[in-house]
């Protein structure tokens, strides 16, 4: 029985990789050549959902948008990191020794996730009714 070196097992994820970057690369090549290249000014024109375009498309958003996307990320986060903790509760005594401690554990935790969302509420971040020049 010949023996090989252990990096000659990964010749096939190698050539996996070599026939998808040849494949998107060539399907991309072939398309360019293919298609059709007529640039009118109805195809330039921006789309949007068949409304025609109104203002400059570099206008500014209010600072608002900004603060609610972040806090959006924010809260998917904590909850990205509450579903594996109720996932794995029952087993949670078993892992750290003590019956409560995953309990507590969350408990703390979500006492930081209400005190986020109450410093956001009073900051008015939430509050787009009202127009404020800063927040």
């Amino acid at each position: 029985m010949q023996t090989h070196p252990y990096t000659w097992n990964y010749i096939p994820l190698l050539i996996q990789i070599l026939v998808a970057v040849g494949m998107a690369c060539s399907m991309t090549t072939f398309s360019w050549f293919i298609g059709r290249h007529r640039n009118t000014k109805a195809k330039l024109e921006a789309y949007e959902c068949g409304i025609p375009a109104e203002g400059d498309a570099r206008g500014r958003f209010s600072v608002r948008f900004y603060m609610v996307a972040m806090l959006f990320i924010l809260f998917d986060v904590e909850a990205v990191f509450m579903i594996p903790w109720a996932v794995i509760y029952r087993q949670l005594p078993h892992i750290t020794g003590s019956p409560l401690f995953g309990f507590w554990e969350m408990l703390v935790y979500l006492g930081f996730v209400v005190v986020g969302v109450f410093y956001v509420w009073k900051k008015g971040i939430l509050d787009w009714a009202t127009d404020k020049a800063d927040i």
